[in-house]
């Protein structure tokens, strides 16, 4: 036999079940012989419908089912269940680690513009930090330009900064 796909797999199993349930219905109306010979040939569908999934079961081995899945099945539950709580946990966890950058982000702001403000003679290094990072205002300038305002204390203090060196 030739390897199905998912989907024609898929339909085959819809067509197992349907011949188990016809099975059942079979035997619980069961008369005898006058009903021997429906029951023999539901039988026979069944098994030829098991040997095809049988068949199909290598070409299908490719098919990643996670375990979690298959104990919703196992446990009577339904696998849409799963799916709809992963999503949710996904959404909550991305959540918290979009809080994060973005926290760290104005952190980083916040630290360039104190670093600029307290020691001006690193305020071009700061400025390429934040540039590499994504970081300063929408317009792309920097938020450290305290420099400026600082006018002679400033420069005072970059004068300062250099006999440190």
């Amino acid at each position: 036999m030739t390897p199905l796909s998912v989907d024609a797999a898929e339909r085959q199993l819809q067509s197992t079940v349907q011949t188990l349930y016809t099975l059942l219905v079979q035997l619980h109306s069961f008369r005898g012989a006058e009903t021997t010979s429906a029951l023999h040939t539901t039988l026979t569908t069944l098994l030829s419908n098991l040997s095809t999934l049988l068949a199909t079961a290598p070409s299908l081995s490719t098919i990643a089912v996670p375990r979690e899945i298959i104990a919703y099945v196992e446990d009577g539950r339904n696998p849409d269940i799963y799916t709809r709580e992963f999503v949710e946990i996904v959404q909550r966890q991305n959540q918290f680690v979009r809080g994060k950058a973005e926290a760290f982000a104005s952190f980083r702001d916040v630290l360039a513009e104190e670093i600029g403000s307290a020691l001006p003679a690193l305020s071009g290094d700061v400025e390429r930090v934040l540039a590499a990072t994504g970081g300063g205002d929408a317009t792309g300038t920097s938020v450290v330009k305290v420099e400026a305002a600082a006018g002679a204390a400033g420069t005072a203090a970059g004068a300062g900064m250099n006999d440190l060196r």
